[in-house]
């Protein structure tokens, strides 16, 4: 095999390669873009879920205390039902609504935030109508010029 063989192949394979990749990412470019909100989406569904068992597990936790002790629930009914507390040798603090939603704001996760879907830059690009179309011609225009210079020569 000659070198000018070799040069021409290996020529065609860059070319070809690059224009077989940019026609592919055109071709899949809305499946690639949906592939990724459907991650985007499981990936929220499962911090949903390990978000549900870790309540549970606290819910778990607070029957055992009241199985344990009779007593708790005394303690706890006031608060989550709104009664009146009976004690009254106990100071019990009396949070408004605006200091609730302080204290909730101040205990959330800022990372918890809804988020859209992390698309990659460079395929939020490529899905664009016009660009979409002017990388289709051009990985054509690559695979067609891999054809026709660097093709064997007899």
């Amino acid at each position: 095999m000659l070198k000018s063989d070799i040069i021409r192949a290996f020529f065609f394979m860059v070319f070809f390669g690059i224009g077989a990749a940019a026609m592919g990412i055109t071709i899949l470019s809305e499946d690639l873009v949906e592939y990724y909100g459907n991650r985007h989406l499981a990936n929220s569904a499962k911090e949903s879920l390990e978000k549900a068992e870790a309540i549970n597990r606290d819910y778990d936790d607070v029957l055992k205390e009241l199985e344990q002790d009779p007593n708790h629930i005394k303690r706890i009914a006031p608060a989550v039902i709104g009664a009146q507390y009976q004690d009254a040798n106990a100071v019990y603090p009396q949070a408004t609504a605006k200091q609730l939603a302080a204290a909730r704001k101040a205990l959330e996760d800022p990372n918890e935030q809804a988020s859209e879907p992390t698309i990659p830059m460079w395929l939020s690009r490529c899905s664009e109508p016009r660009k979409r179309t002017a990388l289709f011609f051009s990985s054509v225009a690559l695979i067609l010029i891999s054809f026709i210079c660097f093709k064997p020569v007899k």
